[in-house]
């Protein structure tokens, strides 16, 4: 359904263009106010998130469904529902705004990137080794372009820039949507890591992978793409390793490992860029897994977003 299909002619007098935008920017923080509500599923806290009162939001709703002639909320029950029919028009509503929300973005674009913004996410394991130095290398070279990093995991950065909340997310190319796109960066490769006074920091040769089931191990937690496939390595070997720490935090374990006796599964890149620790291969090897620069199919993509995706392909090749 066109959002901007009402007859707005029917409000139309002295100032058509006026009546106009009125109209459209009313519509539109009735759609605000629908998304709300089928969030909180309460109109109560709804109406707190929007910062209105309660029967403002009852009021705009019914309004909204007087103009649609469909009921688009069922509020027979403790929590409010969105119907079939609410759900249909929010799927459209949503990509609307979507939309709505790029044209502003590309009206502020300058074009020469004296200034603009970066909405960034990455998987944990490139904070460690990759995100600062290039992060570095593009304020040196568009000072007035504000970058918003945010670290995740890659799930959560394929749904934040599906439902354009970023610009770019860096992660690996197991992907799992069919809105996202990825351009390839590098490919990394894994061993076991361990700190200066691990009995195993001078050893050359490849650890058997018989022998790191006999390590105590310092790994990320499930849900991370690192975890993932160090599982999926270990399941393929038929080892079971001996997780001692479990942890949610990337700088966590290379400070654990670092300071002490345990081991982890980590890129090689990141045992070369911090002092102290020292990369094992393993026999057999890990597969080595693809980086990649992910973005939403068919989004805008800002000068800044352009510039970034260059400057990242460029510093990839020259690692």
């Amino acid at each position: 359904m066109n959002l901007f299909s009402y007859r707005v002619q029917d409000r139309i007098m002295m100032d058509p263009i006026s009546h106009t935008y009125s109209w459209v920017f009313m519509l539109l923080r009735h759609i605000r106010y629908l998304q709300a509500v089928a969030e909180h599923q309460n109109f109560t806290r709804a109406a707190e998130a929007l910062h209105v009162s309660q029967p403002t939001l009852s009021q705009q709703i019914r309004q909204l469904e007087d103009l649609l002639h469909v009921q688009l909320l069922d509020r027979s029950g403790r929590t409010v529902r969105v119907t079939d029919a609410g759900e249909a028009y929010l799927r459209h509503a949503r990509r609307a705004l979507q939309d709505l929300d790029a044209g502003r973005r590309a009206i502020d674009d300058v074009q020469d990137l004296s200034r603009g913004t970066l909405r960034l996410a990455v998987t944990p394991t490139f904070t460690a080794y990759l995100i600062g130095p290039l992060l570095a290398r593009f304020n040196e070279r568009y000072p007035g372009i504000t970058v918003n990093l945010e670290e995740t995991t890659q799930d959560r950065i394929e749904a934040a820039l599906a439902a354009d909340l970023l610009d770019i997310g860096i992660a690996f190319d197991e992907i799992r949507s069919p809105d996202i796109e990825s351009e390839v960066l590098f490919v990394e490769t894994l061993s076991l890591v361990v700190g200066a006074a691990h009995r195993c920091a001078a050893q050359t040769a490849p650890l058997a992978v018989r022998d790191m089931e006999r390590e105590s191990l310092v790994l990320l937690s499930g849900e991370f793409a690192t975890r993932r496939y160090i599982d999926l390595y270990c399941r393929q070997q038929r080892i079971a390793p001996r997780v001692a720490i479990e942890v949610n935090s990337l700088s966590a374990v290379v400070e654990i490992v670092r300071r002490g006796q345990l081991a982890t599964v980590l890129p090689d890149a990141i045992a070369r860029e911090h002092e102290g620790l020292h990369p094992v291969a393993l026999k057999p090897a890990l597969p080595r897994r693809t980086a990649v620069l992910l973005r939403r199919s068919g989004a805008y993509r800002s000068a800044a977003s352009e510039a970034f995706a260059a400057l990242a392909a460029a510093f990839s090749e020259s690692c």
